[in-house]
């Protein structure tokens, strides 16, 4: 399966979720889930409340968004996101926290759910559920199996192996009776007996604590699993705990498997039971030289700079601020950028951590091609990405690569492997959809 064992640094693990409080502005993209950007419902000038629908998902997969915070709206503008491009955004001044009708935030655990199968997708879709885990698919289309398949296990990743992030083990340990009740209701909307929750065994407080919770919802079961980057892969998972391999270029409902992240099982809990929008979530703000490693309840637009003060502020030997995880995450050039759904942890570098090695000549040692969880040739695929060899790409399956950064990690010449495959899918991407019509 390939796969590497970086330092996992997990500084924030013991940190209990704490509440940031809403900013004096937020800034809430139009595009922050996989799919095209939703369409806006709001206008410049307009009162909204927290929870409120300001933007609707009309596409097959987009997804709606609703407002973090309550106030005005004052622009809907291009503001600049986590990729560093401008793209447009709704602009909110906060004016207090008035909470839009018919959310419950106060009702108490709700394990038994009494919607249909139809009703909960709805829900789903109407509270603008994504998934958490980084991809942001929709959370309702995953839930819409094509006709001719059939699902037999609902899949959760509790894995989080992505060293230094800490958000979801928290979330399972503060919030696991929420976690099951999801897991339940999903498996409702999926007509499937069987779950499977897989957590890397470097968590045995979250394993042993969803094992005991457990108990009284019937068909979930929790499994400790070797740890290994990247584990928490999809197809990774599916392989590890049912030994089915997803075909290339297929998605997980091939081998009668749905995949969700703890995190999102939490928010269709609280979408489905508790009618909550998607409008906060927890992120992970820690690095070495952090004063405070922290786990956040943030506002969906609430700017980067506000969680780094809230974990000390930035430290004088910082190199780099990254988006994510330091083998998945992406550099930051503005630290004004807004928290999106996506967004599962911040990460603060030093100036040694930040600097890459000098690049040499490939030796031909072969360490990329046996970490790849692909099977793929991460040297060949560089050279061919760099030289615009586009359908020498397709045919050594580009594409199926996950951007896990294992090559990189492990190339002993510092070679830019993931960045010129990361450049040759973009490119690959935009000729396939040009043949396809």
């Amino acid at each position: 399966m390939g796969g590497v064992h970086p330092p996992e640094n997990k500084f924030a693990e013991k940190a209990s979720i704490e509440v940031l409080p809403p900013p004096k502005t937020v800034f809430i993209p139009l595009s922050q889930h996989l799919g095209v950007p939703a369409v806006p419902v709001v206008e410049k000038g307009d009162e909204v409340k927290t929870g409120q629908l300001i933007a609707k998902g009309e596409a097959f997969i987009s997804a709606n968004i609703h407002a973090s915070v309550s106030g005005k709206v004052v622009k809907i503008d291009l503001v600049t996101d986590s990729s560093g491009y401008r793209k447009k955004a709704i602009v909110i001044q906060v004016e207090g926290d008035e909470w839009a009708d018919g959310i419950d935030l106060d009702i108490p655990l709700v394990k038994e759910c009494q919607l249909g199968r139809e009703q909960i997708v709805q829900k789903i879709n109407e509270n603008g559920i994504v998934g958490l885990g980084g991809a942001t698919f929709p959370s309702h289309v995953k839930m819409m199996v094509p006709t001719g398949k059939k699902a037999e296990y609902l899949i959760i990743n509790g894995v989080e192996c992505e060293p230094c992030l800490t958000a979801d083990h928290r979330l399972m340990l503060e919030k696991g009776e929420e976690i099951l009740a999801g897991i339940s209701i999903q498996m409702k909307a999926l007509e499937v007996d069987k779950a499977i929750v897989g957590i890397e065994a470097n968590k045995p407080d979250a394993v042993e604590h969803l094992k005991n919770l457990a108990g009284p919802y019937p068909g979930i079961s929790v499994e400790a699993l070797e740890v290994k980057y990247p584990q928490g892969a999809e197809k990774q998972l599916i392989k590890s705990l049912l030994g089915r391999e997803v075909p290339s270029g297929k998605l997980p409902i091939e081998v009668g498997c749905v995949v969700h992240n703890v995190g999102t099982s939490f928010a269709v809990y609280e979408a489905v039971q508790k009618n909550k929008p998607l409008i906060e979530r927890v992120v992970t703000v820690t690095g070495s030289s952090l004063k405070k490693p922290v786990n956040l309840w943030v506002r969906i637009g609430t700017p980067v700079i506000d969680l780094i003060e809230a974990a000390g502020g930035l430290p004088e030997d910082t190199g780099k601020v990254i988006n994510g995880g330091p083998m998945m995450g992406k550099a930051l050039n503005d630290l004004n950028v807004p928290v999106t759904k996506g967004t599962s942890g911040i990460l603060v570098l030093t100036d040694e951590q930040a600097h890459r090695p000098p690049e040499q000549h490939c030796i031909r040692c072969g360490r990329c091609v046996t970490v790849c969880p692909m099977g793929l040739e991460p040297y060949l695929l560089a050279i061919l990405s760099d030289k615009k060899r586009l359908e020498e790409c397709e045919q050594e399956r580009l594409m199926d690569c996950m951007e896990c950064g294992s090559c990189l990690y492990i190339c002993p010449s510092g070679r830019p492997l993931l960045d010129q495959m990361r450049v040759g899918k973009t490119r690959l991407g935009k000729l396939i959809r040009e043949r396809s019509g």
